[in-house]
């Protein structure tokens, strides 16, 4: 992705204005509104300070939750926190663009951050629309006047395409940011140069991304193999003609998946030897994990891939040079059905193949296990990773290209 789209490096942004749009969606306590982890801030540090250093007066532009949802809230908390992170102050406004905001900005001396409230509070960041149009929403129109660069720090949320994300790429120097620039150049590179054998394993709730995965690197010939587990084993085993329970198949339906079992039946017709799922899972009966053969799995829940399944999936993995990992195996929060999550963990940190783990949860089970320093990339985001393994573009990152590739600047 090198020299596809502008960087920082690019920039000279001494006494300049920088819009920087990051992704500091956090877990927030609904009752307290404290902030019970802080990864993502942690992860936009060395673009912000860098900024700062060089003489930018840093407008920090970031969302959290959604409407409706009982962690939508101000970013009031979020300034506190970026503060502690930076060491450095962190200014805050409740407002995004109106005169509040405009005096804030107009205020800021170089070196200086100020953070805008949630994007989301602004009605039009949830319209889906072309980057043309996005770029005459309000936000932009009021904003742009006030600043020299955009930057875009916010990987885990590159592949949306609203209003903050792309409408401010139209018409102002746009660049990618540390965070984003580095999982652009780490995924892509390693698409680019796989090393046989390469390994997917995929699991998760997430099947139809999945899915759609395994069918791109099945069909371009990047994989060798695809392990399956999670919900994505589940449609799997159906689609290979195994009887896996009414209820199983009833979450599958109520997931808005059913349909997903005909694309799978093609693509085990197509590659079958690349595509592989579990001889074997774990359900619960009478509060007690059991691993049953899945040619004889009872109505019961499935939690978990078994036991032989994950020796299995453990082999393969250890004798990968290229592995991507993206989604549980299970139920990890449960102890009782963390084992198949955790073994494929193990084996990625204990194999001498290149290692990329997705975002979201099998990145916090590989936090919390403490391997993240023993693969080589954990991802910031899971759909924007998931995104890209699958072949599909990036309406951020294309944004940040067409910019560099429409406007030269000096």
């Amino acid at each position: 992705m090198a020299g596809k789209f502008y960087t920082i490096d690019d920039f000279d942004v001494e006494g300049k204005t920088v819009l920087l749009r990051i992704d500091i969606n956090s877990p927030v306590d609904p009752n307290t509104e404290v902030i019970l982890d802080d990864t993502r801030m942690k992860l936009h540090v060395k673009t912000i300070t860098e900024l700062a250093r060089k003489g930018a007066r840093v407008i920090l532009l970031a969302h959290q939750s959604r409407p409706g949802k009982k962690d939508f809230t101000t970013l009031r908390q979020h300034s506190k926190v970026l503060t502690r992170l930076l060491n450095r102050k962190v200014h805050y406004v409740d407002s995004i663009f109106s005169t509040p905001a405009k005096i804030a900005i107009n205020n800021l001396r170089p070196g200086e951050v100020l953070l805008l409230e949630n994007v989301r509070f602004f009605a039009e960041e949830s319209l889906k629309r072309p980057v043309e149009q996005q770029a005459q929403s309000i936000i932009v129109r009021e904003l742009s006047p006030l600043i020299d660069f955009f930057v875009n720090d916010a990987f885990a949320a590159a592949h949306r395409g609203q209003v903050s994300l792309v409408g401010f790429t139209l018409n102002t120097p746009s660049a990618a940011g540390r965070v984003m620039e580095h999982e652009l150049n780490v995924i892509m590179n390693t698409l680019d140069n796989v090393e046989s054998p390469c390994v997917f394993a995929l699991g998760g709730m997430k099947a139809d991304d999945s899915i759609m995965v395994a069918e791109n690197v099945c069909k371009n010939g990047t994989a060798d193999y695809v392990l399956t587990s999670g919900l994505v084993a589940n449609i799997f085993l159906a689609a290979a003609g195994y009887d896996i329970g009414q209820v199983n198949m009833d979450f599958i339906k109520s997931q808005g998946y059913i349909d997903q079992i005909d694309v799978c039946k093609r693509l085990l017709e197509e590659y079958p030897d690349n595509i592989i799922y579990p001889e074997d899972v774990a359900i619960e009966k009478d509060e007690e994990r059991v691993d049953v053969p899945v040619d004889n799995i009872p109505n019961y829940s499935i939690f978990d891939i078994g036991k032989k399944t994950s020796a299995r999936y453990s082999k393969i993995i250890l004798n990968a040079k290229t592995i991507f990992a993206n989604g549980p195996a299970g139920v990890f929060e449960d102890p009782r059905f963390s084992i198949g999550t955790e073994d494929i963990i193990n084996s990625i940190a204990s194999s001498k193949g290149y290692s990329i783990i997705g975002g979201g949860h099998i990145g916090a089970a590989t936090v919390s296990m403490g391997y993240e320093n023993k693969v080589d990339h954990v991802s910031s985001g899971g759909g924007a990773c998931i995104n890209l393994l699958a072949g599909k573009k990036l309406d951020a990152v294309e944004a940040l290209i067409d910019n560099k590739s429409r406007h030269v600047y000096h």
